[in-house]
């Protein structure tokens, strides 16, 4: 009975190192650098959700809040990514949404970034200066975060 029991937790763990080894067959370094690009857009996603809940009604508009908000994305935007896209981490790697067409396509990619840095800055001057005003920032700030994510990530559906 022993022999079984030392069996059966040998094959164990050699299933857990096998699925440990199998998980593990992604570059460590286009693993980091997924999930510093995944850290950054959720923190957009974040400070986009402050506004735009904002902008829907569905939250108190707050004047310092949405600055804050604002300020957030436009420091975002002004970030060095660079090292966030190397090939090899497309959506081809689990976990991954970036289609590949971002490498066949880095002029286009950095003509969105610059649109989004400057649909930031926009949203940075208008969010503490009224509802109204940050309503009238959102369409730049949500356009330009959609261009690059209807041309270049893989869609959720």
């Amino acid at each position: 009975m022993k022999r079984l029991a030392t069996a059966i937790t040998v094959l164990s763990l050699t299933g857990l190192g096998t699925t440990a080894v199998a998980e593990s067959h992604v570059d460590p370094a286009i693993a980091g650098a997924m999930k510093a690009r995944q850290a950054h857009m959720q923190l957009y996603a974040h400070n986009i959700g402050v506004l735009g809940g904002m902008a829907r009604e569905r939250i108190a508009y707050d004047a310092d809040a949405a600055s804050a908000a604002a300020s957030n994305i436009a420091a975002l935007s002004q970030l060095d990514q660079s090292t966030y896209w190397p090939e090899g981490s497309d959506n081809s790697v689990e976990g991954s949404k970036a289609l590949p067409a971002i490498w066949e396509n880095l002029d286009d990619v950095m003509s969105m970034s610059e649109d989004l840095v400057m649909a930031a800055a926009a949203m940075e001057d208008a969010a503490g200066q009224g509802l109204g005003a940050l309503k009238g920032a959102m369409g730049g700030l949500g356009g330009a975060c959609g261009a690059c994510h209807e041309d270049y990530r893989e869609s959720d559906d």
